[in-house]
């Protein structure tokens, strides 16, 4: 099997590709490397700034056709798979479709159904977009809403869902959002992750709790990372004998690693539902994932037993509560560092997970 993965989300499709590629099969990656984050790939379409740098790209994405042909999977890591308007999508798509075996959707991030099912239907108690009934106003959410409702690249991603081989869904919200919509071709499976092949964790307990946060400033209050960030100093305050704080602002995923080893714990993702590629990433290291762990993640996975997150509602006082109180407790880091390795090798696996995406293409159109 020939396979090619279109755009790049924190690492999915990298992750992915390594894992094929150990189990034996061609991959080619095609992607930006997620911007500034600047993720592995084989193929380079990152879009240089202003109206020229998209002119430089789509000359260069019309040279780079002929090798998006031939193979019989393509998967398509968002209905932006790259850097140009959303009418320039519909075809490339065409193309992908035309000259390829399958053609498969990735529902990892923003899109349409995304925006609009949160917005308007509201499956989820709390969202980028919504509490309860209540609509986000922060100007991120107002932006996304305006970007896709109702626009081209609403219609592109219909088309897309309507018109592609399988949809599948990396986290819990996003397949609440699909599912509902197009059950017959949405599924489920985990994000995958490179996990170490030997992570020791000691049953010392810290002296003092080391706490990392990621900060990505254009999107801090979007996914709430301000508000974490504000928590973790104020319990810094008061505790500053027992608790260290590494902030990364908006480094390369290579800087963002490095800075976040030997952390006990980390910060991400207010609104989450469920862990997403970095904290797992920092789970597979035995480092606490304070963030998304309600009950539907583990059921979506079937996990009875684990229970390695902390799980916080989207509030300040929540996520007080909940560091005030790991910080206060430090005896706990050792078995909820080990849980959280578990966790990860056990539902996250790079192998496990790419034998399940075979596993689905193949059972795809057949």
């Amino acid at each position: 099997m020939k396979i090619l993965l279109v755009g790049e989300y924190s690492n999915v499709h990298a992750t992915l590709a390594e894992g094929l590629r150990a189990l034996g099969y061609e991959v080619t990656v095609i992607s930006n490397g997620d911007f500034w984050k600047n993720y592995p790939r084989d193929i380079d379409v990152s879009r240089r700034p202003g109206k020229l740098g998209g002119i430089a790209l789509m000359f260069r994405l019309w040279k780079l056709l002929p090798k998006m042909r031939g193979y019989d999977v393509v998967q398509l890591i968002n209905p932006m798979f790259f850097e140009v308007k959303a009418e320039r999508h519909f075809f490339f798509y065409d193309y992908l479709r035309k000259h390829n075996k399958k053609v498969f959707l990735g529902a990892f991030g923003m899109d349409w159904f995304w925006v609009y099912t949160c917005s308007v239907r509201k499956p989820l108690r709390y969202s980028d977009f919504n509490f309860g009934n209540k609509l986000r106003t922060d100007p991120e959410s107002l932006k996304e809403q305006k970007d896709w409702i109702g626009t081209t690249k609403e219609r592109l991603n219909k088309y897309i869902a309507e018109t592609c081989d399988g949809i599948i869904t990396g986290l819990y919200e996003y397949w609440a959002c699909y599912h509902p919509a197009l059950p017959q071709k949405t599924t489920f499976i985990p994000f995958p992750i490179r996990c170490p092949e030997k992570v020791s964790i000691s049953s010392t307990v810290p002296k003092k709790v080391r706490i990392f946060i990621g900060i990505n400033k254009s999107r801090s209050v979007y996914k709430g990372t301000d508000i974490m960030l504000r928590t973790a100093e104020d319990v810094l305050a008061k505790y500053p004998d027992k608790m260290e704080l590494v902030k990364a602002e908006s480094v390369p995923f290579a800087q963002y690693r490095q800075m976040m080893n030997g952390s006990d714990a980390i910060l991400d993702q207010l609104y989450a539902y469920t862990p997403s590629m970095n904290p797992l990433s920092a789970m597979s290291k035995g480092i606490i994932c304070i963030g998304g762990g309600e009950p539907e993640n583990y059921e979506i996975i079937n996990e009875t037993e684990l229970r390695p997150i902390i799980n916080v509602e989207p509030n300040y006082e929540s996520v007080y509560k909940e560091v005030e109180q790991l910080v206060l407790h430090p005896e706990r880091i050792p078995e909820l560092k080990r849980q959280s390795v578990e966790y990860v090798r056990k539902h996250h696996d790079y192998l496990k997970v790419a034998r399940q995406y075979l596993t689905y293409w193949e059972s795809c159109g057949n």
